[in-house]
């Protein structure tokens, strides 16, 4: 009996530990790829921040404090940035609630075009106002109206207009759902619409509205693309970065000025995530879905203010493809395609790169983002608890510092990740990897719908995890795998800050030739490259779609 005993307690013992590492390798294959374009080259933009020609010290961080005009550039970006966020949060909210509390007529189609913007790299904006306010600009020469729009306030309205489908959207699903009996009891002890409003919509949105701060906020202050076009003299510290890097060949300033701009980013994204982690649920199954009800007054008001949002963003969206059908812009406005030929500078093959390099962060952004959540939710354990951090921590990293960070990190020889620098693929890469947080919380959030009776029920036939999450999860997922990939494909062709030090004149991409096509008056061209950007967008989409079609999800999101 004893000898029984000792035999069968030495395979426990082997089998825990293969338990242990079957747990471990799979986290440890997952956080590898983090560590190397993430964690490792955010390491190197930091030592090099503090590397000067005594050794390490603190001399680049003393110099550009005690640079007059770099504290003038960090007022500058921290000043623009608060105006843009407060402005597309008001804002967005207006809109929102219009879409959701309210029986405005044509919601689904001002919701779309509330959304626009997603489709076009980020510098579209500052683009169209330069088309419609600049000094050659449509109604600036119609009416002789001479507005200037370059500087403080062109940054401010293209910033707003930038960030505001994401602000619409988070708002949009904090506005979506709401307990009608809360809203019955206001009425019956006599508050007004107006305290309702203050009372419980506002206090139960106000998670929606610290995430749509926070977001924003980000975007507009790590944002390279609007300043560069619109700035004219108002530097911010994004566009500062590329002038030291680019213009001055100055790394050790790029990075103390990345690490700066790092700083703001990151404190808005561990804030977001602390006030996101202390929001209850709101809806019980007692609960009475609101049903909003006509009001003439408040639809009329709102559709006013929902009418001229509107047509702001198709007007800034629409005289960019018109300025791409005319001749010469503002001299000769009759209807051409010449732009189209794409007779510029590498011609059309910046497009076909941003295709391909769409396609692979498509491809490469699904596998690793569903390895890590499948590992994060399937494997927990204390390395899964670093892995999500790892996961999620691009979500606070600038795009113009983690592509700095690739040059410093990468840009060598004697690593072995130089074989692909200067590739299509290593600007892929940096795509995955600056929406890896996003793609995370999309694919983990589908997982953990995903009840463990399957696995379990798997188990007990004998399948294996592997067998499992191939002919179970995998197919359960496919709507969300779906989204994701259309996720990646999206951001990787209008992306701007995370390439454009990683951009070579062979490995040209898209969003990249606008930019330099506008700054050199080329605004024809460059409002063509900005077309076919869109469109490529909207094709992909509509092919996601049909896809979802034919596997029968047609009632699906396609993103959530």
């Amino acid at each position: 009996m004893m000898s029984a005993i000792v035999t069968t307690d030495l395979p426990r013992g082997k089998v825990s530990n293969r338990i242990r590492l079957g747990v471990l390798l799979p986290t440890i294959i997952v956080g590898i790829p983090l560590i190397v374009f993430v964690l490792y080259p955010l390491v190197q933009i930091l030592g090099r921040s503090f590397s000067t020609r005594d050794g390490f010290g603190f001399g680049n961080y003393a110099a550009m404090l005690g640079n007059e005009r770099f504290v003038r550039i960090t007022y500058n970006s921290v000043d623009m940035t608060l105006t843009s966020t407060v402005l597309a949060v008001v804002l967005a909210y207006v809109f929102a609630y219009a879409i959701q509390r309210s029986t405005l007529p044509a919601r689904g189609l001002f919701r779309m075009i509330a959304v626009l913007p997603l489709f076009a790299p980020s510098l579209v904006q500052a683009q169209g106002l330069v088309l419609l306010f600049g000094r050659n600009g449509i109604i600036n020469r119609t009416f002789g109206l001479g507005i200037d729009i370059y500087g403080y306030w062109g940054i401010v309205i293209a910033s707003v207009l930038y960030v505001f489908p994401y602000a619409f959207l988070i708002l949009s699903a904090a506005l979506a759902v709401a307990d009608a009996r809360l809203y019955e009891s206001a009425q019956m002890l006599g508050a007004s619409k107006w305290r309702a409003f203050r009372t419980v919509t506002l206090p139960a949105t106000r998670y929606g509205i610290a995430a749509a701060v926070f977001v924003c906020f980000t975007l507009v202050i790590t944002d390279f693309g609007n300043p560069m076009v619109i700035g004219g003299d108002y530097t911010v510290l994004a566009s500062e970065v590329y002038n030291q890097v680019i213009g001055q060949a100055n790394f050790e300033m790029g990075s103390v000025i990345g690490m700066v701009l790092l700083i703001p980013a990151a404190i808005a994204a561990i804030t977001e995530k602390y006030i996101s982690a202390r929001q209850h649920a709101l809806i019980s199954e007692q609960s009475k879905p609101l049903i909003p009800r006509p009001d003439r007054t408040r639809d009329t008001l709102l559709g006013l203010v929902v009418g001229m949002i509107s047509v702001a963003i198709v007007a800034v969206m629409a005289v960019v493809v018109f300025a791409s059908f005319v001749h010469l812009w503002p001299y000769r406005m009759d209807f051409s395609l010449r732009h189209y030929a794409f007779d510029v500078q590498n011609g059309i093959q910046p497009l076909w790169n941003s295709i391909w390099i769409s396609l692979m962060a498509a491809g490469v952004g699904v596998v690793v983002v569903t390895a890590a959540a499948y590992v994060v939710e399937k494997f927990a354990s204390p390395a899964t608890r670093l892995l999500y951090f790892l996961a999620i921590l691009p979500a606070a990293v600038p795009g113009m510092v983690l592509g700095l960070g690739y040059i410093l990190a990468f840009n060598n020889p004697s690593n072995p990740v130089y074989a692909i620098y200067g590739t299509l693929f290593i600007i892929a890469v940096a795509n995955v990897y600056y929406y890896h947080a996003q793609g995370f919380l999309i694919s983990s959030t589908s997982m953990k719908q995903i009840s463990n009776r399957f696995d379990e029920a798997s188990a007990t036939l004998g399948g294996g995890r592997f067998h499992t999450f191939v002919k179970v999860t995998l197919p359960l997922m496919l709507p969300t795998i779906v989204g994701v990939a259309v996720f990646f494909f999206m951001r990787s062709m209008v992306t701007l800050s995370a390439v454009i030090f990683l951009v070579t004149p062979h490995t040209q991409v898209a969003a990249v030739s606008v930019l330099y096509l506008q700054d050199r008056g080329a605004t024809n061209q460059a409002a063509a490259f900005s077309v076919c950007i869109v469109a490529t967008v909207v094709v992909a989409l509509l092919a996601a779609r049909l896809l979802l079609n034919i596997f029968g999800y047609r009632k699906m999101p396609l993103i959530r």
